[in-house]
């Protein structure tokens, strides 16, 4: 997978507009972000929670060696196709409102909400 598609891949959005929860749109997008920096967050703990009781179990990993630990390039890369993918994700909101100030034709979901209610 190239960068491109995994960075187009990360800022993929559901079809229609962006559904608004509150009046001001930078009190959406900062809790846009903030929830997404949660969820990565949430899901990093839970990994980093099965792994340390997994070394744990096992005997466990002298945390010197952690500390130690330099990555290959290849690993490097690895990490830095992360975070490009990480930051992506986390701005998608941004992204998402960019895209959406230049296309046309999108429907709210909510305008289609009040539009079967009536």
């Amino acid at each position: 997978m190239s960068i491109a598609d995994a960075l187009a891949d990360a800022g993929a959005k559901p079809a229609g507009k962006r559904p608004y929860f509150f009046a001001n749109p930078e009190v959406e997008r900062v809790l846009a972000i903030t929830m997404a920096v949660v969820q990565e967050l949430a899901v990093t703990r839970a990994r980093l929670d099965t792994l340390e009781r997994v070394l744990e179990a096992q005997g466990g990993l002298d945390r010197a060696r952690i500390e130690a630990f330099e990555p290959s390039a290849e690993a490097a890369a690895e990490r830095g196709l992360w975070l490009q993918e990480y930051l992506s994700r986390v701005l998608r909101i941004v992204q998402q409102e960019a895209e959406a100030a230049v296309a046309t034709g999108d429907v709210a979901s909510e305008d289609v909400a009040v539009e079967l209610r009536d």
